[in-house]
């Protein structure tokens, strides 16, 4: 079949459509309500379905032949460990730890709050959640203590699952007092906490209260699969809001169990037995679905890598992975490219790797950059997949649909929308905008499963966050254009977008062209206050190891590209060469906080952040380069 023939009959006859995919799974009660309406009036998919999602990753293998096919791949290379685990060892495990959590008093609708670095044991923890019907709120690990605490108050956790320490590339980060804080700052109390014990650092605990991970499972009854309704929720993951109180994104189980298996084939191309790696973190949204449910419920060896792209030990790491493992697809964002791109500019460390049996390298958590996909696919000799989603949909909402129909790409295109996304452009007043023009990505609904049904506690919140702007749609929060022939271009934030004089312009078009210089490994661009001009982009950039370039020359020329491609009406007439860039762990770009910075405003320090000093760095660059306006 082909991509038009498929999406046409996903938007044409939803219910027939995802009636057919669900039969994908083993149900224990197969589902004969596909779409109906909850109590708020929202689109729910499968509601009177039952089955058990742990038992589709699972226990559906073990009793269908795949019982000594390796399920997880654990690498490590800052402890130096490696790992096999089958699909029979994964499930004996999950079953053991669902009994430790049973014991402990979790049942059906229960929350688990996870709170771990990327070892199985998160994986473990997440499944025995699911296996007994309890809902999991995985947080990234090392979150400061605060911002746990509010995840805790918010979730209200019957038990804490954790670990003693995570490792950064070559620091311990001991977890069991940040756990500890956050609990003596939370009005809610978890009556226990699970704690694992790794070597590299032993973590105090607190008697009555904390229980070793490995003397629990020592004598733990394993604990059967608890059947669930389709629309019972799987699990909780909070994402940033706008108002500083982080959203709990609530997915369910039966729309989330039959989006991650279509997506496994008709996306990434992937069938049993092939080994898949997403490197990302159990802690985002791309971890959930693809380090953990996607692949296992596809029965594929999914790849669990506790490292860097770079300086673990090099920036061949993700090479080095892929040899070694076979993967046959690797997932990760832009940002770990660029991290490459800067260390090894001309892929000189790929030479040591045969990749051969990597077929497609996908991208996805931010706009991937042309000059990115370009050095990658140049680099590789691979073909490069931008697809572009959101924690809130937990699967790609564009992209190019690799297991139905190969599109030819675009540079700076996510391609174009995936089955069951009515994907359109609209204007403010929510009429739809004609090809080439830029507006508000908005998806028609009904949304396609696995696509968030409420906010967690707070539906309000649901509901004016994403449905009121244009009634009848999702808002994305994203801008974007649609090009003559459908593919989708998304360029940012909808408040990415700066009016230079009373022009409407991208600052990621603006990026495109200032990372397309060749000695430009990084780069942001911003708008700030303008007297005159209401609003003036700014670029920040990181140069690659080895350029050598005076600044006012790179300058001189970022402005000439800009004012060339865009035209004098961009008003690019900065450039400024910094050491680093405020990000978040998964690698997007602050660009929110450096316009605070820059327009002299208050802000606070996210805990998503990776390096908290680089805000008052940036402070300083501003500073003396004359940038903060009050």
């Amino acid at each position: 079949m082909s991509y038009q023939a498929e999406y046409s009959k996903s938007i044409n006859t939803p219910e027939d459509f995802w009636r057919e995919k669900a039969e994908d799974l083993a149900w224990f009660k197969q589902p004969e309500q596909i779409l109906s309406k909850d109590a708020n009036g929202i689109d729910r998919w499968f509601a009177d379905g039952e089955l058990n999602t742990a038992y589709l990753a699972l226990d559906y293998h073990v009793e269908n032949g795949r019982a000594d096919n390796t399920a997880i791949i654990y690498d490590s290379p800052v402890t130096g460990q490696k790992r096999k685990i089958s699909y029979l060892e994964l499930r004996d495990d999950v079953a053991k730890f669902a009994g430790v959590l049973k014991a402990q008093g979790v049942e059906k609708g229960d929350r688990v709050v996870i709170y771990m670095p990327m070892i199985p044991e998160a994986l473990v923890a997440m499944l025995a959640v699911a296996r007994l019907g309890a809902v999991h709120s995985v947080v990234f690990g090392g979150f400061a203590p605060h911002e746990l605490a509010v995840r805790i108050d918010d979730a209200e956790p019957k038990v804490m699952v954790s670990a003693s320490c995570g490792i950064e590339i070559s620091k311990v980060i001991e977890y069991k007092p940040m756990l500890d804080q956050a609990i003596e700052k939370s009005a809610h109390k978890p009556s226990s906490c699970i704690v694992l014990q790794r070597p590299e650092a032993e973590a105090s605990m607190i008697e009555g209260r904390d229980l070793d991970w490995t003397e629990a499972m020592a004598t733990a009854e394993p604990a059967d699969c608890v059947p669930v309704k389709g629309t019972d929720p799987l699990y909780i993951l909070y994402t940033s809001g706008t108002t500083g109180k982080p959203k709990g994104v609530v997915r369910d189980n039966g729309g989330h169990a039959v989006a991650m298996k279509y997506s496994m084939k008709s996306v990434y191309n992937v069938e049993a037995g092939d080994v898949f790696w997403a490197a990302s973190d159990v802690g985002w949204v791309v971890g959930h679905s693809y380090i953990v449910y996607g692949p296992l419920l596809a029965g594929c060896t999914t790849i669990v890598y506790e490292g860097k792209p770079v300086r673990t030990p090099d920036a061949g790491a993700f090479w080095r992975v892929c040899e070694e493992y076979q993967a046959k697809v690797l997932f990760s964002a832009p940002t770990a490219f660029r991290a490459i791109k800067k260390e090894d500019p001309e892929g000189e460390l790929l030479a040591n790797y045969d990749l051969s049996n990597l077929k497609t390298i996908f991208m996805a958590g931010e706009r991937l950059d042309p000059p990115t996909y370009h050095w990658t696919m140049e680099t590789t000799g691979k073909p490069v997949i931008d697809h572009w989603w959101q924690t809130e949909t937990g699967w790609a909402i564009c992209g190019n649909m690799t297991g139905v129909e190969t599109l030819t790409p675009k540079p700076g295109s996510a391609t174009v929308p995936m089955s069951g996304f009515n994907v359109q452009i609209l204007d403010p007043e929510g009429n739809e905008l004609p090809a080439g023009e830029q507006g508000a990505v908005a998806i028609k609904l009904p949304l396609p499963p696995s696509c968030l049904p409420t906010v967690w506690g707070d539906h309000e919140r649901f509901r004016t966050g994403y449905l009121t702007d244009f009634p009848g749609y999702y808002c994305s929060g994203d801008g974007g254009y649609k090009d003559e022939d459908g593919y989708v271009f998304i360029m940012g934030r909808t408040d990415d977008v700066i009016n230079v004089a009373g022009h409407r312009l991208s600052t990621g078009e603006m990026e495109e062209i200032v990372a397309g210089h060749p000695a430009v490994a990084e780069c942001a661009v911003i708008g700030i206050n303008d007297p005159l001009k209401g609003q003036q982009p700014i670029g920040f950039v990181l140069l690659k190891n080895g350029a050598e370039i005076e600044d006012d020359q790179l300058e001189s020329e970022l402005v000439g590209l800009v004012r060339k491609e865009i035209g004098a009406v961009a008003c690019f007439k900065r450039a400024v060469v910094v050491d680093r860039l405020p990000k978040t762990r998964s690698g997007k770009i602050l660009r929110k906080l450096m316009r605070q910075i820059a327009d002299g405003q208050d802000y606070s320090v996210p805990s998503t952040i990776d390096d908290p000093t680089s805000l008052s760095v940036m402070e300083d660059v501003m500073s003396r380069n004359g940038l903060i306006t009050e």
